[in-house]
Formats: structure tokens, sequence, C-alpha cells
């Protein structure tokens, strides 16, 4: 079952909502109205109990639908998911979301459960994201098939996690940095579609520039390594894989119901597959600003730019923890700033520019560094002394970097 039905869960025209509601705090009833707010195909709402919900004509099951469907959203107990299952195989339902929790992570009970619906919907051919999972959020087509309360701005961004706590997280810095997305996948347990072929899928999506995760275990090692390998060479992944520590690992499985294996396996893997693994959520947010935000740069090679020797020391230091070192200035870079700078600065990287600094000189600075061939991106740090004029420094800086495909970092 190729990534092919994957484009039924993420571009779907008919939606059937299972446990549709209109009671207020229910998730039957939030996945509702996000659809109605937003979605431009059809929704059908399924629910037994009513015949009108939010306005639309109510079906009493799954086997009663007229219309062809391309997702089924399931948010009933997981007991009744496997008829559910059933009923969307004999319709041939494209692919289904689960929202509902119980499954393997409660233990022995939850898990046959989960293997009943695996049989059916692998021999029925039936994608199924889930179950104990957030939804799918997909903002550049208008479709919110999650019970998040807010849909994120589009963007080029797409964000998979296994934890629907992490996802509420990134959404809400999300919203308060505009930072936009083009898909936004809670896979929960990973009954079936799993990291590998969220990958495989969105390496050939072209709305997605770049690829950010929150792993906790993976289950299918195999598949995610040879979809990781071919994927990072053209777009950027990014991994926060949690469960370091033996007992942080013991802590993910009984949340999700999987071993989370070695930590050094993980780092010898991420490395081969050209994946970069971030150490903190702080970290992720900043990976994900800066992918939504800036073009990637085309390799580490790092000026710093500095009107203090002590904050240039500190940055270097930090490169250094990375395995990095800043770029060495080549001759005609030397020469160029020696046009300008005062005689006395420190004509390598990090290149301090020296506390009187006005803002021509931090602006010709970056001018040179941006015309360098050894330099890939500038990061610039403003220290306030009594010389310095801030915010003229910071107007100056961005009507240089206009129309620049540059990465440019402030501190």
């Amino acid at each position: 079952m190729g990534q092919y039905n994957l484009d039924r869960i993420f571009k779907p025209q008919h939606i059937a909502v299972v446990g549709a509601s209109e009671k207020s705090g229910t998730i039957g009833n939030a996945l509702m109205k996000n659809l109605v707010n937003g979605f431009s195909g059809t929704v059908f709402p399924v629910n037994p109990n009513h015949k009108i919900i939010h306005g639309y004509d109510t079906f009493k099951s799954v086997s009663g639908l007229q219309t062809e469907v391309d997702l089924a959203i399931i948010a009933t107990p997981i007991h009744t998911v496997v008829d559910i299952i059933s009923e969307c195989v004999e319709k041939k339902v494209g692919g289904a979301i689960i929202i509902s929790a119980g499954g393997k992570e409660t233990g022995e009970k939850g898990k046959d459960i989960e293997e009943k619906i695996q049989q059916i919907a692998y021999a029925g051919g039936l994608r199924i994201v889930g179950p104990n999972c957030m939804g799918i959020i997909r903002p550049g087509v208008n479709l919110n098939a999650s019970f998040a309360s807010e849909m994120p701005v589009s963007g080029n961004l797409a964000f998979v996690s296994q934890s629907g706590a992490i996802c509420t997280a990134i959404l809400d810095l999300a919203l308060k940095e505009n930072i936009g997305f083009s898909h936004f996948v809670s896979t929960g347990s990973m009954l079936d579609v799993d990291f590998g072929d969220m990958i495989d899928y969105l390496g050939n999506d072209s709305s997605a520039k770049s690829i950010l995760l929150y792993i906790e275990s993976l289950t299918n090692f195999r598949k995610f390594m040879s979809a990781a390998r071919s994927v990072s060479r053209v777009k950027p992944i990014i991994v926060l894989k949690s469960g370091r520590s033996p007992a942080g690992a013991k802590a993910a499985a009984s949340h999700t119901g999987a071993m989370a294996g070695k930590d050094a396996v993980y780092d010898a893997a991420f490395k081969r597959a050209g994946i970069v693994r971030v150490e903190t959520i702080e970290e992720l947010f900043d990976c994900a600003e800066l992918m939504s935000k800036q073009p990637g740069p085309r390799g580490p090679r790092l000026a710093i730019v500095t009107n203090g020797g002590g904050p240039g020391v500190m940055a270097t230091d930090t490169l250094a923890k990375y395995g990095e070192e800043p770029a060495p200035l080549d001759p005609e870079t030397i020469q160029a700033l020696d046009q300008f700078l005062p005689p006395f600065w420190s004509r390598s990287n990090p290149i301090d520019i020296l506390g009187d600094a006005s803002p021509e000189r931090f602006a010709q600075t970056l001018d040179v560094c941006f015309n360098s061939k050894n330099i890939d991106g500038v990061l610039v740090i403003l220290a306030p002394q009594a010389l310095t004029a801030p915010i003229a420094v910071a107007k100056t800086l961005v009507s240089t970097m206009k129309g620049r495909q540059f990465p440019v970092f402030t501190c």
C-alpha cells in the first residue's frame, strides 16, 4: 500500500465524521466545527442518534453513506472502531483518521483491538492515521481535520508528531510567531501510517519545503531509513527524538506503547540518513521558524559580525559545541573590510567592528559578507553600547538585506 492512497487522506473531497456531535466540549463537535468553517468539499456527519448536526443531514452509519467518501474521521470509543473500519472497507472509503484513544498504549486489550483494526484495513487497502491522535491540518487547502481549535497560517513547513501535546504546543507557538505549515500531522500510535510513510509522501509534495519530526519511537526502522535517505537529499529533515535516557525511553513506551531503542543507535542512524537532530523543543521551534522564514544555508560557513569582543567569543564557543567553527575569511574579504573598518578591527572571524560601530558600518560589513564566496550565512550581534543606536542599526540591516536570499540571524 504505497503513498498514493495517502492523497485521499491529505487531499479529500468528501469527508465522513463518525461520532459527529453538536454537544460542546466533545471531540465530535470540535471536528465538525473545524470542517464546517473552511473545508470546501462535502461533509457527512455520522451518528445514529441525530437527524441533523450543524445543519447537515446525518447518517446512521458509514454503511448508509450514498457518496464515495475519501476520508473518514473516527471519534467514537475504541471498541466500536473495528466494526466502523469494516464498514469503511466495504464502502471503499479512501482512508481513515482514528482519533480514539485506548489502543495499545493501555495494554493487552487495546493491543488486540488495534490488531483487529489493522488486519481489516490491510486486507481492504485502507490507510489509517492514528489511533490516539489529534488529526491532520492542511492550511493551504483550508482543511482542519483535527480537534485543534485554531488553524495555523499556510506555509512551506511540514510538521509530523507522535505526541498530541507537542502538536498543541507547536500550534500555539506558530500562531504567536506567524509560522506557516503545508502539513500538520499528529500520527498517534501509528497502527499503519508511520514516519517512513510520511517522509515518503512529503518528499513528493512540492508544497512541503522542509520536514520537522517529533519522534518518541520508530516502528519500521528500515522503511524510515530508506525514506529519509532519499528525501533528505532534496529537503531538510529535522528531528527531535525524545526518550534519550533509559528512564525517558521507558516513559515514552508507556505513553505510545512502543519501546524506544538505544539512543546512540538513533544518533548514528539519523546521521547516516542525512537528518539533523535537535536536542530540545526550543531548538525544534527555532528550526521551525528558520525553515519557514529563511532560505536554507548553502553550507555551514558562518560569519559572526559583532560590535563587542565577548559576545563574539561566546558565539564561537557555541559553534564549537556543534562541531563547527567560524568560516575563515579569504584575502579578498579581508581587503574589502579594510577599506572602511578602523585599522584595529579583528581581521578575522568573528569580525569585531568595534564598540563605536555606526549603522552604516554594520551595513557595509554585511554587504561584504554577502559577496564573499567563503560565507554561507551571517550572525549579527549588537551589544548596546553608549554610541550605538539599536533601532537605526536594525532598520539599516533590514534595507541592506532586502531582496537577498541569504540567511541572516540577529542577536
